[in-house]
């Protein structure tokens, strides 16, 4: 499997964010986790490269995905 780039921004309240968080630790999948409800510097990058305020947004290399998507998850990493 190759490697991929992959930033989950989420915060410690979003259910969302933790099954995202939980489905690539299952898949032994490392990923960047960025807590944008600790540090805004990240909530307004996410805001500027997502156009969303809400979260989880998950960065796969350079695709960006709006919430918890496992198919479009699945398909960007190849599984």
């Amino acid at each position: 499997m190759t490697e991929h780039k992959i930033k989950v921004y989420s915060t410690d309240a979003c259910p969302w964010c933790h099954k995202a968080k939980d489905w690539l630790k299952e898949n032994n999948i490392e990923f960047e986790d960025i807590n944008v409800g600790e540090d805004q510097e990240a909530a307004k990058e996410m805001a500027e490269k997502s156009g969303q305020r809400g979260v989880p947004v998950i960065m796969v290399d350079d695709e960006i995905i709006i919430g918890f998507n496992e198919e479009k998850l699945k398909e960007l990493l190849g599984l």
